[in-house]
């Protein structure tokens, strides 16, 4: 380390550049150790999970799947004619969730005493930031300790570049004026897939180009199946194992030319607009980072099991470092970083090192119906070479789905044949991105399905489904 400061006005033993759910949980946890501690972070509080991501998508799917429950209406013996979306509306809720979230990290900086600072962040040297504001206002601020909570943007198409008008990004795609009446989406991931479910349900005539063979790709491939039936039955149409060759924006629309990687066939088709979503990059660029030693790789920050980069007083967390690229990871990573720099200024809290498991981190889907897993696919499973066994229980055997009108899915359970040892566990269906968490607990835990089927769940819940399917890895499952 160069310096070490005393505290002042523009010093701080702890500056946090970023204030996603990584930056601004880690500035958090640094306050609560005791540590002064400066947030800076160059757009609104919360990042892009917050405003653009994860809690204003999440709005957005909750009106659509409240507007196909009310389409049902009649299957549960009740009468709403004339049900439809006022699309200006629901854009209008989401930004609304969304800002009253932003407002509540606001109040947290104040209530743990963080300065927050806005602007863009970039190095003078190791210990020192100059920021920018919007309005061309510079300050300088320095700390002993400095975490990386840079995040990621939309990655696009060197051939169909985003326009924020006929050629889309996640973010452009949550705030449009109306419904695309003929829509393509590109990339067959968790955001290709959310807004596939949307803007179906908004009234959107919807067209998926995939590459890999499934929609949702890294999921188990008996889950994906099942997705791809409720969207076909639903009227999304989409290409798989597909590519797009070339692009062109032609009379306010866009072509694209696919080409089937399997049959080699050939095809063009032309849509209203087009939303790429096709993955993440990290915001490592234009802040220096090089310069004063910090190494990339394929542009992700090089760190050590906790989380230092080459520079050894600066830290790096969430989706600029290659760990999975979700909320909840890097909130996990910036509460990790935080108690590591406690402990490197002689652990007055007595905390005890705690590293996070990366071989069950759930992910979850939030499309209808919803998807999430954690741990090994069957497919990885055995690649692995584990002798395992499989339990299922579809949720058309559960009186609670059929009471909510919804059996769609199933609960799938890997496990290791020898010990009974939970490798993988993979759902679809109703309640699914809850239902992970205990699957995420019991594989942590290194519980066994034995003890999961002994586990008694109440009846009738959606949740006994996984008792069930830790029976029928042990062949002695009840009710199916």
């Amino acid at each position: 380390m160069s310096g070490v400061f005393t505290v002042g006005s523009n010093q701080f033993q702890v500056i946090v550049v970023g204030g996603g759910p990584g930056g601004y949980v880690a500035a958090i946890r640094a306050a609560q150790l005791g540590l002064s501690t400066c947030l800076i972070e160059k757009e609104r509080l919360g990042g892009v999970c917050l405003n653009w991501g994860c809690i204003p998508t999440k709005a957005l799917l909750e009106s659509a799947h409240v507007l196909e429950h009310l389409k049902k209406a009649s299957d549960f013996g009740l009468l709403a004619e004339n049900v439809k979306a006022d699309f200006e509306a629901v854009i209008q809720r989401s930004r609304s969730v969304a800002d009253q979230m932003a407002k509540g990290v606001e109040f947290l900086m104040k209530k743990n005493k963080i300065t927050v600072v806005p602007g863009n962040a970039k190095f003078k040297d190791s210990n020192t930031v100059v920021v920018e504001s919007q309005s061309g206002e510079t300050g300088t601020y320095s700390a002993n300790y400095i975490i990386l909570a840079l995040g990621a943007k939309n990655k696009g198409l060197p051939f169909l570049p985003f326009d924020g008008n006929l050629v889309l990004s996640a973010r452009e795609a949550m705030v449009e004026k109306k419904p695309i009446s003929n829509l393509a989406i590109i990339g067959a991931g968790a955001i290709g897939v959310e807004f596939a479910d949307f803007y179906s349900s908004m009234g959107s005539k919807v067209t998926i180009v995939e590459f890999q063979d499934h929609l949702l790709p890294n999921e188990d491939s008996e889950i994906s199946s099942i997705l791809e039936k409720s969207f076909k039955k639903r009227g999304i149409q989409f290409f798989l194992s597909t590519g797009v060759e070339s692009a062109s924006v032609e009379s306010s629309q866009v072509v694209l030319n696919l080409l089937d990687r399997n049959t080699a066939k050939k095809e063009k088709l032309t849509f209203d607009k087009v939303i790429v979503g096709i993955g993440i990059t990290p915001n490592t660029q234009n802040i220096g980072l090089e310069e004063i030693g910090i190494k990339l790789k394929n542009q992700f920050i090089e760190i050590d099991s906790t989380y230092r980069t080459t520079v050894n007083h600066i830290y790096a967390i969430g989706d600029c470092i290659p760990t999975p690229s979700l909320a909840h990871v890097a909130s996990a990573e910036g509460i990790r970083a935080a108690e590591d720099i406690s402990i490197r200024l002689g652990n007055p809290h007595n905390l005890k090192t705690h590293r996070i498991n990366y071989d069950y981190i759930p992910g979850c889907t939030y499309c209808n119906p919803e998807v999430a897993s954690v741990g090994l696919t069957e497919a990885k499973a055995k690649a692995s070479g584990h002798e395992i066994k499989v339990g299922r229980f579809p949720f058309s055997a559960s009186g609670r789905a059929r009471a909510q009108g919804d059996s769609t899915g199933l609960i799938k359970i890997i496990s290791d044949a020898k010990h009974g040892e939970i490798l993988g566990a993979h759902i679809i269906g109703s309640s699914a991105t809850e239902l992970i968490a205990e699957l995420t607990l019991s594989a942590n835990a290194e519980l066994t399905v034995k003890e999961l089927m002994n586990t008694i769940h109440a009846h009738p819940t959606i949740s006994e489904g996984i008792m069930e399917a830790s029976a029928d890895v042990l062949g002695e499952a009840i009710n199916i």
